[in-house]
C-alpha cells in the first residue's frame, strides 16, 4: 500500500501547495498577482486552508480565484465561503447547474454510469471513503449560484498566471483541466487520477464508473491529454502528483481502463 501523505504539503510542485486530505486533493497557487486555488475541497477543509493561509500571512480574502474542474461534491466544498469572501469561481457551463442546485444535484445532472453498490459490496473498504465525504459535509453543503461560467477551451487572461481551460468532459459533463503552460502544471481534476476510492487501484488511470457519467467520453479525453505536451507535473484530484511524461501517463490510464 502507499504510505500516506500529510494533508498539506508546500511545494508539492513549483509555486503550488497541496491541501486536502487521503480522499481528496485541492491546490494552491502562488503567483506575483495572487493566489489560485484549483478546486475546493471539502467544507471540513475550511479550517485547513485558513491556518494554511496564516501561516502564510494570508487570509482568504487573498484567494483571487477558484477554478474547479468539476462539480461533483468533494471538489467544491469551499466554493460557497470563498466566493463570499471576494474570489471570482470559474467552472464549466455544463457542469454549474449542479453548484446552482447544491450538492446532492449531481446525481441528477451527472448521473453515474454505475450504481455504487457493487463497488462497496465487493470492496467494503470503499464504504470508508464514501463515509468520510458525508462527515466531512460533501452532501450539504450550500448551492453557489454566483459562478462564472465558460463553454470553449479559452486562456483566462484575468487569472493570476493565465491559465488555459482544456475541456475533458466525460467524470461529468463539463469535466476540465487547468494548463499553467509556462510552469508546466496541469490540473486534471478527475479527468485522470491515480488513486480511485472505491475501487482502491493506485497509478494513472480513471475514476471507476460508479463515480463516473461517460465512461467512453472519459476515455476519449485522455487522447487530449496525452496532446498537452507542454505539462510537466499533473496534479490529479485523488492521489498523488507525477512528473512522468504525459503521454506515458494517458497511455498507462487508458491500458488500466474504466471499471
Amino acid at each position: 500500500m502507499p504510505r500516506p501523505v500529510p494533508h498539506v504539503q508546500p511545494g508539492i510542485a513549483p509555486g503550488v501547495d497541496r491541501l486536502g486530505d487521503h480522499v481528496v486533493n485541492f491546490y494552491l497557487v502562488h503567483h506575483p498577482d495572487g493566489l489560485v486555488l484549483v478546486d475546493a475541497g471539502l467544507p471540513a477543509h475550511l479550517g485547513q486552508l485558513r491556518e494554511h493561509l496564516a501561516r502564510l500571512g494570508r487570509t482568504p480574502a487573498d484567494v483571487r480565484a477558484v477554478l474547479l474542474t468539476h462539480a461533483h461534491p468533494d471538489h467544491t466544498g469551499l466554493a460557497h465561503p470563498l466566493r463570499r469572501a471576494g474570489a471570482d469561481v470559474r467552472i464549466h457551463q455544463r457542469d454549474a447547474a449542479i453548484l446552482h442546485d447544491g450538492p446532492r444535484s449531481a446525481l441528477r445532472h451527472a448521473a453515474p454510469e454505475r450504481s455504487m453498490l457493487p463497488y462497496l459490496l465487493r470492496r467494503p473498504a470503499a464504504t470508508g471513503t464514501v463515509l468520510h465525504l458525508a462527515r466531512k459535509g460533501a452532501f450539504t453543503a450550500p448551492a453557489v449560484p454566483d459562478v462564472r461560467t465558460f463553454t470553449n477551451d479559452q486562456r483566462l487572461e484575468d487569472v493570476p498566471g493565465a491559465p488555459q481551460t482544456v475541456a475533458l468532459p466525460g467524470h461529468t459533463p463539463g469535466s476540465t483541466a487547468y494548463l499553467f503552460p509556462d510552469r508546466g502544471l496541469l490540473f486534471t481534476g478527475d479527468a485522470l487520477v491515480t488513486h480511485d476510492g472505491l475501487t482502491g487501484r493506485t497509478g494513472p488511470g480513471l475514476v471507476c464508473r460508479g463515480f463516473t457519467h461517460d465512461g467512453a467520453a472519459a476515455l476519449a479525453a485522455l487522447d487530449r491529454i496525452a496532446e498537452l505536451t507542454a505539462a510537466t507535473v499533473l496534479l490529479p484530484g485523488h492521489g498523488r502528483p507525477t512528473t512522468d511524461d504525459v503521454r506515458t501517463v494517458a497511455h498507462l490510464a487508458r491500458q488500466t481502463g474504466l471499471h
